[in-house]
């Protein structure tokens, strides 16, 4: 475990501090190999409704990898295979966490660092975030599951614009690529996150968790006549919180969901 990157909790949220300022949050191996077990402990905290990844005090969000390390990590196809399984190890946790996932964006956000904010579920960027997505600067290919995330919520022809030029977007032109959701002015990315945490939390996580297994079959391949889609679908009807959603509107107050 790093002190560069920590777990923050306080219900209903948790939060995935990266905190290396004076490399503007780049990621080292190190940061990659510690987000599995943050995720986990966020995974198995019930008081724990969402999750959101920022960069702290730091200015950035990820600054991209550390490329200080690269001429040992990279030394041979070995160690460069254990880095790439590392970091895709740490971006599956991220994606496939079954509870909400925010990346709270301010400043820099580039490389690695626009590959932890596409696994992440939603993400919120202040106006003075920068994004980027460079391995053809550096003469490598996008890994496929960095990949698959930048197509699907971006598109074919963006994501080959991003990649092809290694341009870097502000954050004006990343809204309307769609690489984030939520535009907010300078400063506020995290509070706005927090926000935005606070009213998924209010609503049911049966159902949060639920719809997040729905998005993640849709995009693995499930049809609409799938028996595990259906019983799924259908598990929702009988489930506490249904009765305590429509029992609350017909008695016109806010509903108490206990699904933890």
């Amino acid at each position: 475990m790093t002190d560069t990157i920590r777990l923050d909790s306080s219900a209903p949220i948790a939060e995935i501090v990266i905190d290396a300022p004076e490399k503007r949050n780049a990621l080292s191996v190190e940061m990659w190999a510690s987000i599995p077990d943050l995720v986990d402990q966020a995974e198995s905290d019930p008081n724990t409704k969402v999750l959101i990844i920022h960069g702290g005090k730091s200015g950035a969000f990820a600054a991209g990898a550390d490329i200080s390390e690269f001429k040992e990590v990279y030394a041979t196809k070995e160690t460069a295979k254990e880095s790439l399984e590392t970091i895709a190890a740490a971006l599956n946790a991220v994606e496939y966490c079954t509870k909400p996932t925010i990346a709270a964006i301010e400043g820099a956000c580039v490389g690695g660092g626009v590959s932890l904010a596409m696994a992440c579920d939603l993400r919120v960027a202040d106006n003075q975030s920068k994004f980027g997505i460079t391995p053809g600067k550096l003469g490598l290919a996008y890994p496929i599951g960095d990949t698959r995330r930048l197509l699907q919520a971006i598109g074919p022809s963006a994501a080959k614009d991003l990649l092809f030029t290694g341009r870097i977007v502000d954050a004006d032109d990343a809204r309307k690529l769609n690489l984030i959701d939520h535009l907010i002015e300078s400063g506020a990315a995290l509070e706005s996150a927090r926000t935005l945490a606070q009213e998924i939390a209010s609503n049911s996580q049966w159902s949060i968790r639920a719809m997040k297994k729905v998005f993640q079959g849709l995009q693995s391949g499930w049809q609409d006549s799938d028996a595990e889609a259906a019983d799924l679908i259908l598990s929702g009807f009988f489930h506490e919180d249904f009765v305590e959603g429509y029992t609350a509107f017909l008695e016109k107050r806010s509903a108490k969901f206990t699904f933890e």
